[in-house]
């Protein structure tokens, strides 16, 4: 784009697992220009996953000076900024110098298996359960900052003596944007920080004895605020010229921004956002439902003062990301579009099922012991009926997690929006439909993650008046509804979790 937008505009910053973009929105939630930069992924060793911090804060600078530049505007068209982030990844930088002390530990990494067992003791993975809506698993932030404190020399002494902060990326992208090591805010939201395993659901508050059983001195700890309020202004650095005085106005974690972009704001709606992993999401009002199906209680999100809005959370750790290791690590196809043509060749997937616990299963099961299995394979199966059952895993695990939420909560599922790139595939949604037995809408924006933290961070700034002015905006773009036989369904769901079986134990502890 070339041609000169005229504001006022919002600017999110998603800063994601594999990119950091910029999007700017205008007042009806359309992308005026997005800019796009992926950072390196780094894997020390199996199971291990980091990313270089100080790398990922330089593309975040460079996307937004790029979608600035997309959008010909100037800084008096950008009203406020939001940031919206992939969750739980950790990182300990700094205060004085600003650097990144380590490499940020990836949400997917599994190095604190053996610490969050020792953590669990007689109780086991639900020790804090109660307080803060998750299971004591390698996924979240606080037993990471543990493994950092304990295993990098030096590190605990230093957050001692007030020298560290931690943070996951919001914290990280709005401390550098209000100045960094000259007076940055060091704070985050309550979405990302009930990803910790430290806060509790019900006061929105850190828990001092947790935090003191993992061992995570509370000086480190960044300031809980709402999700949409003003927490500082763009100061110095490299955006201090573009942006300087710019409202930092927003902070989501990646999936409850895209239950705020996709403006599921009453109780029963749900969104499933399909990325490298797959994330559903229900909104459960402002009553806290504690899961007895593996599900995840957690803050959907908070406006401002009003009452915090909870919600149930299914993770599915592998789904796009299957189509990248069907394209990078077995070469059965050239492109990840590829994958839909392939599955379309054959009818059905040939018996084959495809479980692709790569490490572990996360929702409604949590174990760690579990790896990817085919199962059902014959001198039959062919890599298209392999690419049908790759596309078909994503759905059935949709579709463990939305009957746990169904148990959990009540509601029935009455339909299904959905976003992130791999709606583009038609063959999946319709599959979607038809085992969910419930229609699956995809936006005109996809981009809701963007768009939540855009929405959040407009809120804060009187761009838009109340959630009804966001609702307006919502436009559905496709619609696909269940056509399969009821006695199919159940038969290959059967087959499914048969699959699923197989994948439990593989790794002695």
């Amino acid at each position: 784009m070339t041609d000169t937008h005229t504001g006022p505009f919002i600017a999110a910053i998603d800063q994601g697992t594999t990119s950091s973009r910029c999007i700017i929105f205008d007042r009806d939630g359309r992308i005026v220009a997005v800019d796009q930069k992926e950072h390196q992924q780094i894997f020390p060793k199996p199971g291990w996953v980091e990313h270089d911090a100080a790398e990922i804060w330089k593309n975040v600078q460079d996307v937004v000076a790029g979608a600035m530049v997309k959008a010909g505007a100037s800084r008096e068209d950008i009203l406020s900024i939001g940031i919206t982030n992939q969750r739980e990844t950790t990182m300990l930088w700094d205060k004085r110098t600003g650097k990144p002390v380590h490499n940020a530990i990836v949400w997917q990494d599994t190095r604190t298996d053996v610490l969050c067992k020792k953590l669990g003791g007689d109780a086991g993975q639900d020790r804090w359960r109660r307080e803060t809506g998750l299971p004591l698993a390698a996924y979240f932030a606080g037993p990471k900052i543990a493994w950092l404190l304990d295993n990098v020399a030096g590190l605990r002494e230093r957050a001692e003596a007030g020298e560290l902060l931690f943070g996951t990326m919001d914290s990280w992208v709005i401390w550098n944007l209000t100045g960094g090591v000259n007076g940055g805010v060091h704070v985050t939201d309550v979405t990302n920080a009930s990803r910790t395993l430290l806060m509790n659901l019900d006061d929105l508050k850190w828990n001092e004895e947790i935090a003191a059983e993992m061992g995570v001195p509370m000086q480190v700890l960044p300031e809980i605020r709402s999700s949409s309020e003003v927490y500082g202004h763009v100061t110095g650095g490299p955006l201090g010229g573009l942006l300087a005085g710019v409202p930092v106005a927003s902070a989501l974690g990646d999936q409850q921004a895209a239950l705020f972009g996709q403006t599921c704001f009453g109780v029963g709606e749900a969104k499933s956002t399909y990325g490298t992993g797959t994330f559903m999401l229900m909104n459960t009002g402002e009553k806290l439902i504690h899961s007895e199906s593996g599900l995840l209680t957690t803050v959907g999100y908070r406006i401002g003062e009003q009452d915090a809005v909870y919600a149930l959370e299914g993770s599915i750790a592998v789904t796009g990301s299957l189509v990248q290791w069907m394209r990078d690590q077995m070469g059965l196809i050239k492109t990840a579009a590829e994958i839909e043509t392939l599955a379309m060749s054959v009818e059905d997937n040939g018996g084959a099922y495809f479980v692709p616990a790569f490490s572990g299963l996360f929702a409604p099961y949590w174990r760690s012991d579990a790896r990817g299995v085919i199962a059902g394979l014959t001198r039959y199966v062919t890599k298209a009926h392999i690419a049908r059952a790759v596309l078909e895993a994503t759905a059935w695990q949709t579709r463990e997690i939305s009957d746990a939420m169904v148990k959990d909560s009540g509601d029935e599922l009455v339909a299904l929006k959905v976003d992130g790139g791999m709606t583009s595939n038609n063959l999946l949604m319709q599959f979607l439909a038809d085992v969910l037995d419930a229609p699956v809408v995809r936006p005109m924006v996809a981009e809701t993650t963007c768009l939540g933290a855009a929405y959040a961070a407009g809120l804060a700034v009187g761009f838009w008046e109340n959630v009804e002015d966001l609702r307006a905006n919502w436009r559905r773009a496709a619609e696909w509804t269940p056509d399969m036989d009821p006695e199919v369904r159940d038969r290959e769901y059967k087959n499914w979790l048969k699959a699923v079986e197989r994948t439990m134990g593989w790794i002695d502890d």
